[in-house]
Formats: structure tokens, C-alpha cells, sequence
């Protein structure tokens, strides 16, 4: 059997760390998917334990992404196809949202994805961290935000990925499956952003 199998699910693994209910665990607070919205995310977790556990979450749910394409990347000697590395950082996406730990039911991804993604294609993570802010700054919805870089990442990473040439076809694919399964998850807040009642976020707070 081919050992570069096993990088899928070394990734899984990382990316199904539950980091926010471990937080919030560590600081004697509740289960956090118990409070809020229920998510294990860095935004439930600042709302149940404060900024600091929040930027903690948002930092190690990045990073755990950001690892398990960092060992696929070494583990095939920076092959240059990306096949390896998109696996990884699709699988770390899906571990974080269906987590093992906690009967696969985690969060939405969008750390993750943001880590995942930052060796492969930094520039485009950068853009999309930008798209995020302006929707965030403008409308106010940590969420709207959310979806609106999910759904601008595929453009990005393949404008970004490699100037003036088209990435290879398993980045694009897996590009586009981590969109769309981030954006499904935010399912939820869709509803309540037609409904009026998504939280805003509060920025003098």
C-alpha cells in the first residue's frame, strides 16, 4: 500500500481537533456547543469565554489546517501537482466539520479552510481574508463574511495558485468541494440573515 495514503487521514485527524470545546473546557466554562449557536468555532467560543479564548480557537483551528498540509508537503518532497496537499487540506476541512471526537458534529470550516490553504496558495488566502474583512466591515455579519470567502476562494486560488497558468485539475476540484461544503454549513445562518435575526457583530464591544 502506498504511505502517502495515510496523509488523508493524518489530516482527518488534525483537522477533527476540537480545539473550541477544549478552550472553553480549560477556562471552566460550559460545553460551548451547549451555548449560542452551538458551533465549536472561534466566534461561539468568544461569545461564551471571552476574546482571547476566541483568537486562541481561531489561531489553532488555522493552524491544525495549516499542519496537515504542511506534512503531506514534506512527506512528498514539495511535489509540485498538489494533489497530495489539496487531499490534505480537504481532508483537515472535513475533520474539523465531521470530527471523530465529537460524533461528527463540529463546525463550519472557515478557519480551517484558511489555514489549509495558506501553503498552497498564500496569495489567495490573503485575498480571501481580505474579502472577508471588507463584508465583515460593511455589513456586519461574521457569517455573511464567512460565505462570501468561501465562495470567492475558488477564483482566487486559481488566479493566484500559479500567475498566468491554470492549476492542476485535483487543486480546482478540491478547491471547489471545500467551498461548497463550507458554504452548506452556514445553511443556518442563511435563514436567519433572511429572517433579520443574525447576530451582528459589535465592533465598540
Amino acid at each position: 500500500m502506498n504511505a502517502y495514503w495515510s496523509i488523508p487521514l493524518i489530516a482527518y485527524l488534525l483537522g477533527s481537533i476540537p480545539f473550541g470545546v477544549l478552550i472553553v473546557m480549560a477556562r471552566g466554562g460550559p460545553d460551548v456547543r451547549s451555548t449560542g449557536s452551538g458551533n465549536i468555532g472561534a466566534a461561539n467560543v468568544a461569545r461564551s469565554s471571552g476574546a482571547f479564548a476566541g483568537i486562541l480557537t481561531l489561531l489553532l483551528d488555522a493552524g491544525k489546517g495549516y499542519l496537515a498540509v504542511w506534512i503531506a508537503a514534506r512527506w512528498v518532497h514539495g511535489s509540485t501537482d498538489g494533489r497530495w496537499m489539496i487531499g490534505a487540506a480537504v481532508a483537515a476541512v472535513i475533520g474539523h466539520i465531521f470530527p471523530v471526537w465529537l460524533r461528527f458534529k463540529g463546525g463550519k470550516g472557515v478557519a480551517t479552510m484558511f489555514g489549509s490553504f495558506i501553503p498552497i496558495s498564500w496569495f489567495a488566502v490573503v485575498a480571501v481574508a481580505l474579502v472577508w474583512i471588507l463584508v465583515v466591515v460593511f455589513w456586519r455579519y461574521s457569517s455573511l463574511g464567512s460565505m462570501a470567502a468561501a465562495a470567492a476562494l475558488p477564483l482566487l486560488v486559481f488566479l493566484f495558485y500559479a500567475p498566468r497558468h491554470a492549476p492542476p485539475t485535483m487543486v480546482t476540484y478540491g478547491t471547489v468541494f471545500v467551498s461548497l461544503l463550507v458554504l452548506l454549513r452556514h445553511s443556518g445562518n442563511v435563514r436567519r440573515l433572511v429572517d433579520g435575526t443574525e447576530n451582528r457583530v459589535n465592533f465598540r464591544r
